[in-house]
């Protein structure tokens, strides 16, 4: 499959994603929070598409209010840290010296950190709900990258227009927005785009442990906890979600290589 058939086909299953998460509560004979006491733990039925979890709620409303939750701390967390890692790497290439130096301590220091054993503890006791989350979950995704951007921004910043523009006295924001940042365009937006999957599995994989989303939210790896016990008599309660978080996982990956590809051909090489 070439670059831009896997971009197009990872766009086009992220969208139907989306619209499934979020138009698909809209058509639901039942919302997500709503109980109803006389099915529990009941198999598909016509007023329950793929019928109900143990606590009586419909399986159908319930995974799209999971998916909605783990898209868009995943989207979030995605874009804070792929923005981080931006800025700091960005900043020590271009500005090198002590402030490269100490940039790159700060770097190194968070790689050697256990970042999932701290995300567990830290993230059931901070108040705020899933912007939260997301911003614990990028604290700990932007290093690596940063890494890269800087390598690439000291490549960038030695290249004769930009050392042209900074003889005319082209000051430093405008010569990193102008002739730096478009040439970190490619590698910033192909590590955004991975980055969303990598939000959803760790969130996902979070909620699922107990330390992600907190009732009454809930999120696919809650969904999947939740309906794991009947996978044999109910799968729907344990499928859907599941499906969806591989969907969504392949989706972003699809696009992901797609941009790679696409921006870099070399790399696919």
């Amino acid at each position: 499959m070439t670059a831009g058939r896997r971009t197009a086909a990872g766009a086009v299953l992220l969208v139907l994603v989306f619209l499934l998460a979020f138009v698909g509560p809209l058509v639901s004979p039942y919302g997500w929070d709503e109980t109803d006491f006389a099915a529990f733990r009941q198999g598909p039925s016509g007023g329950h598409w793929l019928g109900t979890t143990q606590s009586g709620r419909d399986v159908f409303a319930f995974t799209l209010r999971g998916a909605q939750h783990s898209l868009l701390v995943g989207l979030s967390a995605a874009l804070l840290s792929t923005g981080l890692s931006a800025a700091v790497g960005t900043a020590a290439g271009f500005l090198g010296g002590r402030v490269d130096r100490v940039l790159m301590w700060g770097v190194d220091l968070l790689l050697v950190l256990p970042s999932f054993l701290i995300v567990i503890v830290l993230a059931p006791r901070i108040a705020g709900g899933w912007p939260v989350l997301a911003a614990v979950l990028a604290a700990f995704m932007w290093m690596v990258t940063a890494r890269a951007v800087r390598a690439a921004t000291l490549s960038l910043r030695d290249r004769d227009h930009v050392l042209a523009a900074r003889f005319l006295g082209v000051g430093t924001p405008r010569l990193v927005m102008r002739h730096v940042a478009p040439g970190l365009a490619s590698l910033l937006a192909v590590d955004a785009s991975l980055n969303v999957s990598v939000a959803i599995v760790a969130e996902s994989g979070l909620s699922y442990l107990g330390f992600g989303a907190r009732p009454p939210d809930v999120s696919l790896g809650t969904v999947i906890a939740d309906g794991q016990g009947g996978t044999t008599a109910r799968p729907g309660a344990f499928g859907f979600a599941a499906g969806l978080l591989m969907l969504i996982v392949v989706a972003v990956n699809l696009l992901g290589d797609g941009l790679r590809d696409a921006l870099d051909p070399e790399a696919g090489r």
